[in-house]
């Protein structure tokens, strides 16, 4: 048990430089409420229903995050700062990490049947910063949910999602193969640089456009802008 809760504190030092010390990860909210919510699942799994809400209640109170007892959350799951909520049918795999604000939240049923109600996030997924993941749906292993996204449809395995509503962009392999990208989002260089493109592609036809316009005026003895702000002074 030592062993395993050491490789745990090591595995949120290697995620947070922040980090100087195990007994210093050990004040983090993030790590108490994690311990905290391992026992509030024991009891819920138990039946024992009241305590663990008990247990969920005094844990939200001491860290600012909220757990529901029944979530299930797999080794090494690390929530930088806190703020952060998940919802009772939520699944977290293993080496997941998440920032502050975020909620893990269900959707409402119909049918008055609770059922599988909250996202399902696969090992190594990172969650930015007031992310939104919405619905019983699947975050695939190692993708990246960017900063304030709102996610409400399955992600891809590898693929990083960003915007209101989120949409995929393209994560070059190299960067795909990173053990660890902090707030989920590469910042080194543009997600998308399909609109840097668009827009110097549009400036050379503006330039195409205004040659032609000037030779058109050759052509027919039209004055060019110039030529009119003089005639107008004069």
């Amino acid at each position: 048990m030592f062993e395993r809760l050491v490789a745990y504190l090591d595995s949120i030092r290697a995620r947070d430089p922040a980090a100087r010390s195990r007994w210093e990860i050990l004040l983090y909210p993030g790590v108490l409420a994690l311990g905290m919510h391992r026992a509030a699942h024991w009891l819920f799994e138990a039946k024992l229903y009241f305590l663990a809400r008990i247990v969920n209640h005094l844990s939200r109170w001491m860290t600012g995050i909220d757990i529901h007892p029944g979530a299930k959350i797999g080794r090494n799951f690390f929530i930088d700062h806190g703020f952060t909520v998940i919802g009772e049918t939520a699944e977290i795999g293993d080496n997941v990490t998440i920032y502050q604000c975020v909620t893990l939240g269900g959707t409402n049923p119909t049918n008055g049947q609770g059922g599988k109600r909250h996202p399902t996030l696969r090992d190594n997924v990172i969650v930015g910063s007031g992310a939104q993941v919405i619905g019983p749906i699947t975050v695939g292993e190692r993708a990246r949910i960017g900063a304030n996204a709102v996610v409400t449809d399955d992600v891809p395995e590898g693929a990083t999602m960003i915007g209101l509503k989120a949409r995929s962009t393209l994560v070059p392999a190299e960067t795909w193969l990173r053990e660890f990208i902090p707030y989920g989002t590469p910042c080194d260089e543009p997600c998308e640089p399909a609109p840097t493109e668009r827009v110097q592609a549009l400036e050379k036809e503006i330039r195409a456009l205004r040659a032609e316009m000037d030779a058109l005026r050759k052509e027919t003895g039209e004055p060019g802008d110039g030529q009119r702000k003089s005639g107008a002074k004069n």
